[in-house]
């Protein structure tokens, strides 16, 4: 029976309902409408008890006209056997698709349910739960889970390094925010914990607010408990009329008259206090006892009226934590605002009652403390926040965010960048800048080791695989190496990369010239080769193909791997061979070498995938898993390459000159293969970041990261060339 709907589980819950559990999945394939699948009932299957075959093969037995029948049976038999586990086989991978989304779907309803209960609003809560790792699916909110949320509200809420960050440069600081949110005590608690680190001599206090009966008053008290000067402000003067008599003052600190947001004079306060010649830092204070919409209507017109004063308001400080049910309403709005959170303030007490922000204990502290929401409110608002999370702020935070942590774990990605940012050019700019660019990658010391790719074209390609380096702890640098642009000649180019970069590993396809060979035995570094099973060797006297050895090799035992985008582990064994090198001119070169024999096999089938081969020199030993993973892994990297080119069109991009395209589709498969390979938590986080970004995933979970990879630069480019755009025209 054929079934077609839009997508697999639909598809899937047809063919249970029809032919029930058991069902037999034939074949599957993508269609125009969707998604269609062959299958019938197993009951109906080869050697099943209700089989039109079997019921049809017992007259024919008995025919006296057949006498070749039995023979015949029995092949059709194992061919339908074979068939049979075949289908099994992608029953269960499909069953493998659809298990995992489900159980990521009830995930996500029970972790945005923690969210609300802890008063995060729908907008970041959907932001959040959309970028759940496949991971972590099917195994229920446990430590794990709970974990993966923390780290993903600790990320979106920045505060201070430390005190010193924002004590120890001079400047003049205004509180600015709406009445009786504690703008005077935070001035006092500033002033008092500056006092400590600096002493009073450099300090001077500043009141704006002549409208609240004893507001000077109250100040005054605290500069004389303090020692440290008070200057009174019209609420019209500029701050540069007050410096003369501040000389000598390196922190100066502004208590602003407390004005509701919905006060027109907000952007004239805001106004005077940058009208001055000396730059004032804003700071906004929010209560942390205020209802959701006040708080977002305080940050909204405060932020406008810094705006239109031509200034930046960036940072804040939570007060009356004290005094707060819940924390996450105004954790909430400082996340979603991108605003740093200096101090938090919970008391009355100068200034004991005040402590830099610890992001990871406030978030704790947000997550703690929940009220009960019905399970039927956090089910109907999960649609609404699906589509609430793709806002253009909250994919402006979610980009700047990937990109942000692709630069710190990526060596050469800034340099990846950096290319894609001569898209746009003219073709002699774009030359002359890639040149420099490329001069001067990668740096001593940036790269230990090289993936050198086939000196052949890429099947079906006009250009062949770069070079990509190794960073010391042994991750791909972003950006690979075109490899017209290396010196002729094996050897030369090993001794450029030892001598310029101080590579001193390096993988390669196939064996090693006898004369580059002999070299990298002189200079004792670090080698090994992947190649074909036809590989002929010398073991015990005899000369053999590679292949043939599997039964004489010793078991090295199994390792996780990842092979074509999906989980696998290859079985290692090794055996001491003679190796015969090519050195020119009819010479050759005999070196004593080990070869290794790896099968794939899929982690949860057990079907073999692949089989792999390698040669390194006996004089490293047994002790390779790690280089022969890097290479087997690196199997994937020209195929996604051939797709990242194709997807990188000058359709798509504009005119582009093909040694910048094939760098960008280079470094995009590597990116790639790269997050799909990492196993680290926030490789995890990451990865499902990316994959949430470009709706979703696709079969092959490398496949699915570059083409997230794609459209993140695509709107980075985008972005960016608007903003020069603006620029521009202004």
């Amino acid at each position: 029976m054929r079934f077609t709907a839009v997508n697999s589980r639909d598809a899937m819950r047809q063919v249970r309902e029809a032919l029930g559990d058991e069902a037999l999945i034939l074949a599957n394939r993508r269609v125009d409408d969707g998604v269609e699948i062959l299958a019938m009932a197993e009951s109906a299957a080869p050697g099943g008890s209700d089989a039109p075959e079997s019921r049809e093969r017992a007259p024919a037995a008995a025919s006296p006209a057949s006498a070749a029948q039995p023979a015949a049976a029995s092949a059709f038999e194992a061919m339908s056997a074979r068939l049979l586990d075949e289908m099994r086989d992608m029953r269960a991978l499909l069953s493998r698709e659809q298990g995992p989304q489900e159980a990521a779907t009830g995930l996500r309803e029970q972790l945005l349910q923690i969210l609300r209960e802890a008063g995060f609003g729908w907008e970041l809560a959907g932001e959040v739960v959309s970028a759940l790792p496949e991971e972590l699916a099917g195994h229920g909110v446990d430590d794990r889970a709970m974990s993966w949320l923390h780290r993903q509200l600790v990320k979106r809420l920045e505060g201070l390094d430390d005190e010193a960050a924002f004590l120890d440069r001079a400047g003049i600081v205004a509180l600015v925010g709406p009445t009786g949110i504690g703008k005077t005590t935070t001035t006092a608690k500033l002033t008092a914990r500056y006092v400590m680190r600096h002493g009073t001599r450099p300090v001077a206090l500043v009141t704006t607010d002549s409208f609240r009966i004893g507001a000077h008053e109250q100040l005054r008290i605290y500069s004389r408990l303090l020692d440290v000067p008070m200057y009174a402000l019209n609420a019209d003067q500029p701050v540069s009329d007050l410096l003369a008599r501040m000389r000598g003052k390196s922190w100066v600190i502004i208590d602003t008259v407390g004005m509701s947001q919905r006060d027109h004079r907000v952007i004239e306060q805001v106004a005077h206090l940058r009208g001055g010649d000396a730059p004032v830092k804003l700071v906004l204070l929010l209560n942390a006892a205020s209802q959701p919409e006040t708080l977002e209507e305080v940050v909204m017109r405060y932020r406008q009226a810094a705006q239109a004063a031509g200034a930046e308001l960036g940072d804040c400080i939570i007060t009356k934590q004290d005094e707060a049910g819940r924390l996450a309403p105004v954790l909430d709005i400082v996340m979603r605002h991108g605003l740093r959170l200096l101090f938090v303030s919970h008391g009355q007490r100068v200034p004991e009652d005040m402590s830099v922000a610890d992001v990871p204990a406030l978030v704790e502290q947000a997550l703690e403390s929940r009220v009960a929401v019905p399970v039927s409110t956090a089910r109907q608002g999960a649609t609404e926040s699906a589509s609430r999370s793709q806002s253009l702020l909250g994919q402006g935070r979610r980009l700047s965010s990937t990109l942000q942590n692709l630069r710190q774990r990526l060596a050469g990605f800034g340099q990846l960048e950096a290319v894609w940012d001569l898209l746009g050019l003219p073709e002699s700019v774009q030359q002359r800048r890639l040149e420099a660019l490329l001069a001067t990658y990668p740096t001593d010391g940036q790269a230990i080791g090289m993936l050198w790719g086939e000196r052949r074209r890429v099947k079906g390609e006009h250009w062949s695989m770069p070079d990509v380096a190794l960073d010391p702890e042994g991750v791909w640098l972003a950006l690979p190496l075109l490899q017209h642009r290396q010196v002729p000649g094996q050897q030369a180019r090993l001794e450029e990369a030892l001598h310029r970069l101080s590579v001193s590993v390096h993988l390669f396809t196939g064996l090693p010239d006898g004369e580059a060979a002999g070299w990298l035995e002189q200079q004792a570094l670090t080698w090994c080769s992947q190649v074909r099973g036809s590989q002929r060797v010398e073991h015990a006297g005899e000369r053999q193909l590679l292949s043939a050895l599997g039964e004489l090799a010793e078991p090295l035992g199994d390792v996780s791997c990842r092979f074509r985008g999906a989980p696998g582990r290859m079985i290692l064994s090794s055996l001491p061979v003679t190796v015969t090198l090519k050195a020119g001119k009819g010479v050759t070169q005999t070196i004593s070498a080990r070869a290794w024999l790896g099968e794939v096999r899929d982690a949860e089938s057990g079907r073999v995938q692949a089989k792999r081969y390698w040669i390194s020199p006996a004089r490293l030993g047994h002790d390779l898993q790690a280089l022969l993973l890097a290479q087997l892994q690196g199997d994937a990297l020209p195929q996604l390459t051939r797709r990242a080119w194709q997807r990188l069109a000058p359709a798509e991009l504009g005119e582009v000159r093909p040694d910048m395209r094939l760098l960008m589709a280079s470094g995009l498969a590597t990116v790639a293969a790269h997050l799909d390979l990492a196993d680290d938590e926030a490789a995890m986080d990451l990865r499902a970041e990316m994959l949430g970004l470009a709706g979703g995933r696709q079969r092959r979970r490398d496949v699915a990261l570059l083409e997230s990879l794609v459209q993140l630069f695509m709107v980075r480019d985008a972005i960016r060339h608007l903003g020069l755009g603006e620029r521009e025209a202004g």
